[in-house]
This record gives C-alpha cells, structure tokens and sequence, in this order.
C-alpha cells in the first residue's frame, strides 16, 4: 500500500476529498427532488456548489474538479442522462475554474459571498452556450437573463453557506494537517 500513497497526509486528504464529494452527490439528488421555482425550468439552487467552494479554499483546482466531477457523473447516473452530464459538467467546471480564480488573483476584492455569485454566473453562461451548441440555435440565449438573475440571488445563498462551512472547518483546525 505503500507505494500509492506517500504517508498519513495522503489518507487524509482522500477520506476528506471523499466526504466532500459525497457531500456534493448528497446534495445534487436533493437538488434534483425540488420543484423548478415559479415552474421555471432549468432553475435550481446550486446547493452543490457550496461544496465547491469549501474545496477551492482548502485543496486545489485539480482536487475540486475531481469532486465536480465526480458529483456530475454520479448525480446523472442516479437522476438524468448523457445530455444532462454534459449539461452539469460544463457548468461546473467553469464554475470553479471562475472561483478558483478568483481566490487566486483577486480574493482581496471579492468575499466568497461574490466569488460563489461569480461561479453561479458562470455555470449559468456555460449551461447556456452547450444549449446554443446542442441545439444550434442562439435564440437559447434569450433565457441567459433568467438563468443569471437566479444565479445571482443563489450565488448569495451559497455564498454565505460557504463563508460559514469554511469558518467552521478552520475553526475546527480539521484541515490543517491535510
């Protein structure tokens, strides 16, 4: 076993990533239980997304891409199909591409509350050129609005979900040795 991982840090950091996904899977088949707000579809809350974000403070781009990764394909084995993964994945993809960032080069200018809005914006802007894409048809952006306008009030939600998983999490000191 030994070869595979390097020491006790390694274990660690995969029992935690682990948990993280499981969070984020957890969280996407519960997503994918609520009604579409207003019967919008296509609306949802991105509660997802808060995972993202934890991971994108404590591991890094490659670490977090794997957990959206992961809760892409598990989530759409468990609830939709193909054309919904590619759909979930570009999303959030993007999303933490945005966020990661903006932690990076401009975490002094936004709270988590802004950076989890900028990756909401920008999973919603990724859903809709696979649309134009898939549909070949760029009317789809007329629903850009919409789509940006919900994820500007869920990218709040989970901004303040997030700022307070992370103070728990640092507080708890769990992530330190990590």
């Amino acid at each position: 076993m030994k070869m595979f991982f390097r020491g006790n840090t390694d274990y660690k950091k995969i029992i935690f990533l682990s948990l993280l996904a499981v969070q984020a899977i957890v969280l996407a088949l519960v997503e994918a239980q609520l009604p579409f707000p207003g019967g919008i579809p296509g609306i949802k809350p991105g509660l997802a997304n808060m995972i993202t974000v934890v991971g994108l403070i404590f591991f890094s781009l490659c670490d977090t891409a794997l957990i959206v990764l992961v809760r892409c394909i598990t989530a759409t084995l468990f609830v939709s199909g193909p054309i919904l993964f590619i759909f979930s994945a570009a999303g959030g993809m993007l999303g933490a591409v945005v966020m990661w960032l903006l932690l990076k080069y401009a975490q002094r200018f936004f709270s988590l509350i802004g950076i989890s809005i900028a990756g909401a914006v920008a999973h919603n802007a990724a859903q809709i050129l696979v649309a134009c894409f898939i549909m070949s048809d760029l009317s789809v952006m007329s629903y850009l609005p919409v789509l940006l306008t919900w994820g500007i009030f869920m990218g709040v939600f989970t901004g303040v979900c997030s700022t307070f998983m992370v103070k728990i999490l640092k507080k708890l000191n769990f992530i330190a040795n990590i």
